[in-house]
């Protein structure tokens, strides 16, 4: 069975945010740790739901979610790069960037995919 690099991905990120946030607990940090913690491993918990996805539609449906999740924890990695109190992000946000981009990746291609499908649909039910 082929390796499935956006799963491992996923979890190896929410894993790092897991740790990271943990640190921010400790110095009492909790409303970013928060925010950070949910949104940070919700983009792995939907690329997950999306492996058992019950359409292309559904499939693609968590992906987009995954997407918004990734945009949040840029956000919430942001401010924490940008502060002077906030230990040092720079290489969670560096693995953000490649889940964004594998995610991207997957996007475009499901969407394309179902393009087509409709477009052989279609024909199928005109001839």
């Amino acid at each position: 069975m082929k390796e499935n690099i956006i799963l491992k991905k996923t979890i190896a990120f929410a894993l790092h945010i897991i740790d990271y946030t943990e640190g921010l607990q400790e110095t009492k940090k909790f409303i970013i740790s928060n925010q950070l913690l949910k949104s940070g491993t919700s983009i792995g918990a939907n690329v997950h739901e999306a492996q058992n996805a019950e359409s292309k539609i559904d499939f693609i449906h968590k992906f987009k979610i995954s997407a918004k999740e990734i945009e949040e924890t840029k956000y919430w990695l942001t401010l924490c790069q940008e502060s002077n109190h906030y230990p040092n992000c720079t290489e969670l946000i560096n693995e953000l960037h490649e889940i964004d981009k594998i995610i991207t990746t997957i996007l475009s291609t499901s969407k394309k995919q179902q393009s087509q499908q409709k477009i052989i649909t279609h024909t199928m039910k005109t001839n």
